[in-house]
This record gives structure tokens, C-alpha cells and sequence, in this order.
């Protein structure tokens, strides 16, 4: 397989008053294109810091990134952002709505910032909702929506602009089980059929079993990897 995305040597070191916080500690990780892989840890393990240097939140202090070719560490706020709006979508474990646009505006607003027109923005987010089921939710605003709603919302909004890339940070965080397997088997589903690249950050080994390879973190070290081959696992 194609690798998509390629972590060298990557360290982040946080000041804390006079102290220095060791979140991740030489991390060196390959990930493939059309991949679904979960990065799996309990708080405070540098999971999340992981993500945020990945999706180029936060800056390393030392090591690579390197996305589809392109070096992250290297590139100024600008063109990050840029990138970001290119190559990834986002879905939040708060699920991160505009509590004072529709569905349909929420979904579309990702379209807003590559300039589509209205009318074509309108469209292609009103298809999104509709294949994640909220066909009837269109004109109905985050308030007026369950958890399990609002999530169908940010998975549509994610997928869009169909992204190369996809971050999900706890995205059943706020869910009830039956909710969670429900979002899950949506997103995975829409991923494969249209070979993204699927980065799923949980402490939720349920979770964690939708992905096709599993990281786990733990005091900012991989301290081993789980590839599921069919019914079989293989550690490394």
C-alpha cells in the first residue's frame, strides 16, 4: 500500500512553569492511503497531541510530518490552514456545530471557504444529509437535533468536500452505545467506499475495533501495534 502519511522522529515538549512535559517521545509512525487507523490510549497518554500535530494544530519541537508529500513542520499558519482545507475534514467529539446555522448551512460552510457557489454548495450538502439519513433535517438547527443527529451533521460535514484525509477525535464521546455503532458504521462505511483515509483517536477499545490497525499510545511512547488480518490479530 501507498503511504499517505509518514511521522519521523516527532517529539513535543510542553513547558509547564520551570518543568519540561515530555506529551510524545520519538514517535515514528507510517500510515496508508484508504486506511482506517486508530490511535488508542487513555487520557493524558498523547494521543490527542498526536492528532493536533498530524492535522497541523500544533507545531513539533523536533521531527517530520509529512502528508501526501507535503511537510507539514515546514509550512507558516497560512499555508497550513490552506492545506486543511484541501486535504482534511474534522469530526469533533462536541460535534462542533454552528448552534445558529441550519443543517444544511452547517454542512455547506467547508464548501464556503473553497469559494463554491450557493447553489452547488446547497446540493452537494443536501445529498451528504441525506445519505446519512437526515433528509427531513435540513432546515433544523443543532438545538432542534439529538447527540446522534448532530454527529450524522459533522460526519456530513466532514466528508463534503471529500477529503483525502479524515480526523475523528472521540467521535462518540458524547453518544449512548447503541448511537455510537450507528455513527461508527457510518463513517467507516463512507471512508472505504471512497478510499479515504480514516484517523480515529478513542480511549474505547469497542471503538477501536472498527479500525484496521490499531495504535496504541501510552506516556507519549507507540507502545505496540495491532493489524487485524480477517478474523486474526498480529501484534508488532
Amino acid at each position: 500500500m501507498d503511504s499517505f502519511i509518514e511521522i519521523k522522529n516527532l517529539r513535543k515538549v510542553y513547558r509547564v512553569g520551570s518543568e519540561k512535559v515530555v506529551a510524545l517521545n520519538n514517535i515514528n509512525l507510517t500510515i496508508h492511503k484508504g486506511e482506517i487507523c486508530c490511535l488508542l490510549g487513555t487520557s493524558g497518554s498523547g494521543k490527542s497531541t498526536l492528532l493536533n500535530i498530524m492535522a497541523g494544530l500544533e507545531k513539533p519541537t523536533k521531527g517530520e510530518i509529512i502528508i501526501n508529500g507535503k511537510h507539514l513542520e515546514k509550512m507558516n499558519e497560512k499555508q497550513i490552514t490552506k492545506f486543511r482545507s484541501e486535504n482534511i475534514g474534522f469530526i469533533f467529539q462536541s460535534y462542533n456545530l454552528m448552534p445558529y446555522l441550519t443543517a444544511l448551512e452547517n454542512v455547506s460552510l467547508p464548501l464556503v471557504f473553497r469559494r463554491v457557489p450557493k447553489i452547488i454548495r446547497d446540493k452537494k450538502a443536501a445529498k451528504m444529509l441525506e445519505l446519512v439519513g437526515l433528509k427531513t433535517h435540513l432546515k433544523h438547527k443543532p438545538s432542534q437535533m439529538s447527540g446522534g443527529q448532530q454527529q450524522r451533521v459533522g460526519i456530513a460535514r466532514a466528508f463534503v468536500t471529500k477529503p483525502s484525509l479524515v480526523f475523528a477525535d472521540e467521535p462518540t464521546g458524547n453518544l449512548d452505545s447503541r448511537t455510537s455503532k450507528e455513527v461508527m458504521e457510518l463513517m467507516v462505511s463512507y471512508a472505504r467506499e471512497n478510499n479515504e483515509t480514516l484517523v480515529i483517536v478513542t480511549h474505547d477499545r469497542e471503538i477501536a475495533a472498527y479500525a484496521d490497525r490499531i495504535i496504541y499510545i501510552l506516556d507519549g511512547n507507540i507502545e505496540k501495534t495491532e493489524i487485524k488480518t480477517g478474523a486474526e490479530k498480529i501484534y508488532e
